[in-house]
């Protein structure tokens, strides 16, 4: 019996809150990931109820509050995790949900611990942690998405031990933190981290989530300078 149908539910910086997204920035998502563009946004049990013949991958953004500080300066506020991809380009961990993963989570995790190691077995993603799914255009896949807050030292420990993953030079091919400040010429930074090649709907589940969690403070999102492609 197909899974869904076993499982269906019932440099400049300042204080202060994080500004709206603005329209430029899933504009700029859409163009620069064609992906992304044809996907659609569902419930969690809309997603659930597609029925046979659609396959769930579950990923998830991992992030924990830094203290540290660039150039004795910068303040880094959080440490956010994404990684470099089989192909090239950037991602969550995560996967698909196995026909034997007895909920979305538990495959999740299930990946989370293939990816990253021992280490993510300190911690579980939970229903609690989910925020949002879409179904892609072309292939008969939903993607759900999630956010899990940890300590710093869980996430050391993951960045740690990552390298003796399972999946560690095969499917990953590192670990890699997101910059969230902006650098005084605008550019170096978040804008500049933003214009790498991302898969799928990651850099609108990415800037979303830096907006919602409030990991990016006021006008962060808004003032980006998105750097010209040469």
């Amino acid at each position: 019996m197909d899974w869904a149908l076993r499982h269906r539910p019932g440099s400049d910086w300042s204080e202060g809150r994080p500004a709206p997204l603005p329209t430029w920035v899933f504009r700029t998502a859409q163009e620069q990931c064609p992906a992304m563009a044809g996907a659609r946004r569902l419930e969690l049990g809309e997603a659930l109820a597609l029925g046979s013949g659609w396959r769930h991958a579950c990923h998830a953004l991992l992030y924990a509050p830094d203290p540290g500080m660039l150039f004795g300066r910068i303040p880094l506020r959080y440490a956010v995790l994404m990684q470099m991809r089989f192909d090239g380009r950037l991602g969550f961990p995560g996967g698909f949900v196995d026909t034997q993963d007895s909920s979305l989570e538990d495959g999740l995790n299930r990946e989370l611990r293939e990816e990253l190691g021992e280490a993510a077995a300190a911690f579980r993603v939970e229903r609690t942690d989910y925020r949002s799914s879409h179904a892609g255009s072309g292939p008969r896949v939903v993607a759900h998405f999630y956010a899990k807050s940890l300590t710093l030292e869980q996430l050391l420990a993951v960045e740690a031990g990552a390298t003796r993953a399972k999946d560690h030079g095969l499917e990953v091919l590192g670990l890699v933190r997101v910059p969230l400040y902006t650098l005084r010429d605008g550019v170096g930074g978040l804008p500049t981290f933003l214009e790498n090649s991302f898969i799928g709907s990651a850099r609108e589940q990415l800037l979303e989530a830096l907006q919602d969690l409030g990991l990016l403070q006021s006008g962060s999102i808004s003032g980006l300078k998105i750097p010209a492609h040469h």
